[in-house]
């Protein structure tokens, strides 16, 4: 494992030579680290097996997707196996105020910020755009088009900071840009990141490092450690064990406190591993090796977690039980929720063009209705 690492600009003296930021072995345990640990101080067992509840949901909400998929209910899933520390970890180090821009994989920090999991899926059934209110959470739409979402992000930081100048008594807040490193050789990204420095904005650039932009492996997106780009525009970058949820909820604390603070943007790069497919489209046995997809098996996140809470007596069998019984009827209860959803008829794609009423869109329904209504003779002499 490629372990270089950047220095962190403005963090503590005595992180300067840290390589990759690891708190949580893959054998469970712990490791200090004088600078990041005190940022999981407010992880007692309860919030522990919270984040492994998480974890465990939303690898089970996956593999239901996936299943919806393969059996027509769905037109298409982008699945984030093994990606599931590097999303809860960052979740769960979000404030209300903070706000989230995401890619189209973030179904886990979806979870930790209270969306029905029924309503990611309404887009990749095709019966909607969206498929949630923003507002609601804070957490934006699922972005499509490759790392469009950053320099929204970016302007909606720069937009924070205004309000916090205007109104002191506004909450210190940031936004989250989330994106891979795929994304990251956007133009997009480059220009976020520009406008991020210049104007001091209150954004953490998420990255996660999955290995495969679809079948583009990372060592020919860069030639350097993703994390080392935050150099180049003058502010700080880190790279975090991206499987360790414990290193990712310190690392992303600790990068939106320096945001809130008006100390500037941070790029967080969360080293981790797509482990099943690029989309359901995709068949990942074309690019990449077995062999490759076994060693990171031995990292995988839950099993990570799951063997720290028994080593540290904080979950039992009986425990990991009823939480797979949740799984299960969570499952179950998503199915239903899918295969209720009805289709919107064609007259609904005109009502949401604007917000209100226009000429235009009103002729173009007219003739609309006139053309099919143009069917009902052939219709008729079929019948």
């Amino acid at each position: 494992m490629d372990t270089q690492y950047s220095p962190l600009p403005g963090a503590p003296a005595e992180t300067a030579d840290l390589q990759m930021l690891q708190l949580l072995t893959p054998d469970g345990e712990l490791v200090g680290n004088d600078a990041f640990t005190p940022y999981l101080g407010l992880l007692d067992g309860d919030r522990l097996r919270a984040m492994y509840r998480d974890m465990h949901l939303i690898r089970r909400f996956d593999q239901e997707a996936t299943a919806l998929q393969r059996q027509g209910e769905l037109v298409m899933w982008v699945p984030l196996a093994g990606q599931e520390a590097a999303q809860i970890g960052s979740g769960h180090a979000l404030e209300p105020a903070d706000y989230v821009f995401p890619t189209y994989r973030e179904h886990g920090v979806a979870l930790t910020r209270g969306l029905q999991l029924s309503s990611l899926l309404r887009r990749f059934r095709g019966i909607s755009h969206g498929g949630w209110d923003p507002r609601e959470t804070n957490f934006h739409l699922y972005t499509l088009v490759l790392a469009a979402q950053v320099p929204h992000a970016v302007g909606y930081a720069m937009g924070m900071a205004r309000d916090r100048a205007a109104d002191p008594s506004a909450p210190e807040a940031a936004t989250v840009a989330y994106f891979g490193d795929g994304a990251s050789s956007e133009g997009d990204v480059h220009e976020a990141m520009v406008f991020a420095a210049s104007y001091n904005a209150p954004v953490v650039f998420f990255c996660q490092n999955n290995h495969w932009a679809i079948s583009v492996p990372t060592e020919v997106q860069t030639r350097v450690p993703l994390a080392h780009r935050a150099r180049g525009y003058g502010f700080p970058g880190l790279r975090v064990d991206g499987n360790d949820v414990l290193a990712v909820h310190a690392a992303t604390r600790w990068a939106l406190e320096q945001a809130r603070s008006g100390a500037g943007p941070v790029l967080i790069e969360a080293f981790t591993y797509r482990m099943s497919a690029h989309t359901t489209a995709d068949d990942p046995t074309k690019y990449r090796l077995s062999e490759e997809e076994q060693a990171w098996v031995g990292r995988d996140p839950l099993s990570r977690l799951e063997k720290h809470l028994r080593t540290a007596g904080l979950a039992d069998d009986d425990w990991f039980a009823r939480l797979a019984a949740e799984g299960d009827a969570m499952a179950a209860a998503l199915r239903s929720d899918v295969q209720a959803m009805e289709a919107p008829s064609f007259e609904d794609a005109f009502r949401h063009v604007y917000a209100e009423a226009h000429p235009l869109v009103q002729e173009e329904l007219d003739f609309h209705r006139r053309y099919e209504a143009g069917f009902a003779d052939s219709e008729e002499a079929r019948a």
